[in-house]
């Protein structure tokens, strides 16, 4: 037995009895669907590629041998064998999920909070820090999660609503008797769903506009987050007063609050208009305003409090009188359903407020959030007077965290640009040209800007991000752009926000803010927030400009400067991390990202970039949803202890000359790679890149501009395509040229032990090198017929993998994560069906013969080719 079957025969017996029985009687079922389907032939050509695939990872079977199988069945049964293998990966996905459901439920314990919880963090800082220190933290605390549309998530979303069906009828299989009718109906149903979903198309014949995108997102709104938010602060107020929770006032603040870029981010995407944004807002306003109604409206029907026994205060009594004087028809009526019972009476008037602000009813409506809120204070404050104390404080309370979380708009819509379309809009403009197209669109987004002022609040959007920001003056430009827009004192209020992306821009940092301190509109809004001031930190585009080690290490430092900048200059700081869901776009664990962050960068606040298949991930269910928030609450306390900034202060202190020789190694052997003349074409004939288009994942094109060089590729196709040869050289390529560099394995080893952002480094690095599977990448790279740029990325992953193993004195990657070892092991052979099959459809339209091949097969292979790409997708679990 070879080491690598020994290792899938441990990581099998691993599997809890659960997960195997759910990942087998799905498996089975899928099966059945594929026989009455295809015929007993389409099952038995996907058991063969199964088990050789299986075989070739314990030797027994030849990688030429699952090349001419592959290569024996027509275009057409490839093609369902890609599809089987692909709806095989959503079922496994959808087990794992639910065992991951399990353990959370099983590690729920409240007289031992699991690690990484709220209640863990509250207990730490309480007991080292002292009441007082945990009240300023929770007070100031704050997750500020923006979603956005980078087109990441390669499922449609008819195949993510078919998941969740299937989701839900596997729970009522387990939950039912066995044996009993129940059991038998929800076996019934799970095939049709099964069924549904082999017969669903996994790819997408139109391309998505950027309000399909906005509904999109939308769904995890409904189906998550907007009951989850209020769960998680109940658990932080039971956290802090486990015997007053649900009785005495609230001790938790409502600290999250949601943005989207989603009809926002126009950097780069032609179809995102100021037609767009307003509708954007408007469809997010309609959702949380139907949730805040049904709501309020169900609150209100079940808060049958009598007057006898819970009397109302004065400022009710008075509420409602001033409500039927406005409004006596509607008063009469809500008072005949309801008498004697004047809190629900207030709280069922609020209801039909909620649904007339919903329709525009401008007599009836909320003129904002605060009124409505105001609504339920009243209530709130009556039913505690009156001893009803329970109520005040259990599910009213809930609402009016709701309120307060995501007000009348559910998440600020930000705006982001970028600097050049600023400064050619600002040249037209100040020489008196006729206005351009595209600058008369920048005019126009503005005006939106402040009609969403105007009719949802400041809050709604009043955020401009500025990409590639390189001056003061690309900031500057919003501002006297604004002035252009509109008449003088009539501009929005806006929040310029610059975005550092590229290593320069990163160092440069500090002394754009020095000057962004200059501008008189800076100056203004600082006076107005109380010094609040947020910079964004681009991690795709760093890690694409100098690769993962350097870009590390330059995020860090940029982090370190501007705390150090806002700290003298008074300044309360909030870094924006745009971080993709990839490992090779910063992604990874948010919370053991955020405790790797450099001193007094967090402060209590964490603000993030979630997207493309991240939101589905941490937001498709629900239980999955508040472990996720409650991670990043703990991870967001703890980073803003002393202790764990000391840590990281000694830890820096220590080993960053060190760092600094692994980062400089690194780097100079990245840019050696991607310097190289025809690299980019290289890239190109290895990889689908130029196929990735097809796949529509997304509105916004993968490239800036018409070039077809790598500086104008964007990050996400960069990375997506490299996940797809089975490289995944973003996530790794130079650290093992930087660890050889470093030539000190016991120091390397005490960095890793000691300071977070360098175990982070190399934790995430394995990660990705567990994914790589060196043999079919080596058939990829082939493609390219550049055997000394092939033999170039081979010899850094072989030294890669070697010293990552030193460092971390591992025996075998992802040795102390074996929940992740075990998943990775199990599926690896699985994805290598789909990438024989990808790399038949790639070696044909790559080879020399694809000239000559005819329209029907050109149109076959095309679509083999990505049904494989979102195979592979599901199959590793990420993207872009």
């Amino acid at each position: 037995m070879t080491a690598v079957s020994a290792e899938r025969d441990s990581a099998r017996q691993e599997i809890p009895d659960r997960l195997r029985g759910d990942v087998r009687l799905l498996g089975e079922m899928l099966g059945t669907v594929l026989a009455e389907s295809g015929g007993e032939d389409l099952l038995a050509d996907v058991e063969r590629l199964r088990r050789a695939v299986i075989g070739a990872r314990d030797g027994s079977v030849s990688g030429d041998e699952i090349t001419a199988l592959v290569a024996s069945w027509p275009l057409e049964r490839a093609k369902q064998v890609a599809r089987a293998f692909t709806v095989y990966f959503h079922l496994a996905n959808l087990a794992e999920e639910h065992q991951r459901m399990r353990a959370l439920r099983e590690r729920d314990d409240a007289d031992h909070p699991p690690r990484e919880s709220l209640a863990a963090a509250v207990r730490h800082i309480r007991e080292h820090s002292g009441e007082d220190r945990l009240r300023e933290a929770v007070e100031g605390m704050r997750f500020h999660p923006v979603l956005t549309a980078h087109p990441t998530e390669a499922r449609r979303r008819a195949v993510s609503t078919s998941i969740l069906r299937i989701s839900g009828q596997l729970e009522r299989f387990r939950d039912a008797h066995p044996g009993s009718s129940v059991e038998a109906e929800a076996r019934r149903r799970l095939l049709e769903e099964i069924d549904l979903l082999w017969r669903t198309s996994q790819l997408r014949y139109t391309r998505l506009d950027p309000l399909d995108e906005v509904r999109t997102a939308l769904a995890a709104f409904d189906e998550t987050i907007f009951q989850v938010v209020p769960e998680i602060y109940r658990s932080l107020d039971a956290a802090i007063d486990p015997e007053g929770t649900g009785r005495a006032p609230a001790r938790a603040v409502p600290f999250v609050r949601y943005g989207s870029w989603i009809g926002g981010d126009r950097d780069g995407n032609p179809y995102v208009t100021h037609e767009v944004t307003r509708e954007a807002i408007a469809i997010q306003s309609e959702h949380v305003l139907r949730a805040l109604e049904n709501a309020c409206g169900r609150i209100g029907r079940t808060l049958t409090v009598y007057t006898t026994l819970t009397p109302p205060d004065r400022d009710l009594v008075n509420t409602l009188a001033t409500a039927e004087a406005g409004y006596p028809r509607v008063m009469a009526e809500i008072a005949k359903r309801s008498p004697n019972e004047p809190h629900r009476q207030l709280l069922l008037f609020a209801t039909e407020r909620l649904r007339a602000t919903r329709l525009r009813d401008a007599d009836l409506a909320y003129p904002g959030p605060d009124a409505f809120l105001a609504d339920l204070r009243t209530v709130q404050r009556s039913l505690a007077r009156a001893g009803a104390a329970r109520q005040a404080n259990g599910e009213l309370q809930h609402l009016i965290w709701q309120a307060e979380t995501f007000g009348f708009h559910l998440a600020e819509l930000e705006i982001r640009q970028h600097s050049e379309v600023h400064a050619a809009a600002l040249r037209e403009l100040r020489a008196g040209e006729e206005p351009s197209e595209r600058t008369r669109e920048v005019l126009a987004t503005l005006r939106v800007v402040a009609w969403i002022q105007e009719r949802f609040g400041v809050d709604a959007c009043r955020r401009y991000i500025v990409s590639f920001t390189r001056s003061a003056e690309d900031v500057a430009a919003v501002y006297e752009l604004a002035g252009y827009a509109l008449p003088e004192g009539q501009a929005p209020v806006l929040d310029v926000i610059p975005l550092f992306e590229t290593g320069a821009d990163l160092e440069a940092a500090p002394r754009v803010l020095d000057g962004m301190l200059e501008l008189a509109p800076m100056r203004r809004r600082l006076e107005e927030t109380g010094r609040r001031m947020e910079v964004m930190l681009g991690y795709s585009d760093s890690a694409k400009d100098v690769g993962p080690v350097s870009a590390t290490l330059r995020l860090y430092d940029a982090q370190a400067q501007l705390a150090e900048w806002a700290e003298r200059h008074d300044v309360r700081l909030t870094l924006f991390h745009g971080r993709g869901g990839s490992l090779g776009r910063g992604g990874g664990p948010a919370s053991r990202a955020l405790l790797a962050q450099a001193p007094g960068s967090v402060a209590g606040r964490f603000k993030v970039t979630e997207q493309g298949e991240v939101i589905f991930a941490r937001y498709g269910q629900r239980a999955i949803a508040h472990r996720h928030i409650e991670q990043v609450g703990h991870a967001v306390l703890m980073a803003s202890t002393e202790a764990v900034q000391d840590r990281a202060r000694r830890a820096s202190a220590t080993h960053r000359a060190l760092a600094d020789r692994v980062a400089d190694a690194a780097h100079g052997a990245y840019r050696r790679l991607i310097d190289t003349d025809g690299f980019a074409e290289w890239f190109s004939r290895v990889s689908p890149l130029e196929e990735l288009g097809e796949l529509r994942l997304g509105s916004r094109p993968s490239r800036r501009g018409a070039a077809k060089g790598l500086g104008d590729l964007r990050a996400i196709p960069w990375v997506f395509a490299w996940t797809q040869t089975r490289v995944n050289l973003p996530g790794w390529f130079g650290l093992g040229t930087g660890l050889a560099a470093a030539d000190d394995l016991e120091a390397l080893h005490a960095a890793y032990t000691d300071w977070p952002l360098f175990s982070s480094l190399l934790d995430n690095a394995e990660m990705s090198l567990a994914k790589t599977d060196r043999a079919i990448a080596e058939r990829y790279l082939a493609l390219g017929g550049r055997p000394e740029l092939t033999a170039l990325v081979l010899d850094e992953y072989d030294r890669t993998r070697d010293l990552v193993l030193k460092v971390t004195r591992h025996e075998r990657l992802l040795e102390n994560r074996r929940v992740l070892s075990r998943a990775v092991d199990l599926r690896n052979p699985y994805v290598d069906a789909l990438s024989h099959l990808q790399l038949r459809a790639l070696e044909a339209l790559r080879g020399e013969e694809a000239a000559g091949l005819s329209e029907d097969d050109q149109r076959h292979l095309e679509r083999l080719l990505l049904l494989s790409v979102n195979g592979v997708a599901a199959g590793l679990q990420n993207t872009g």
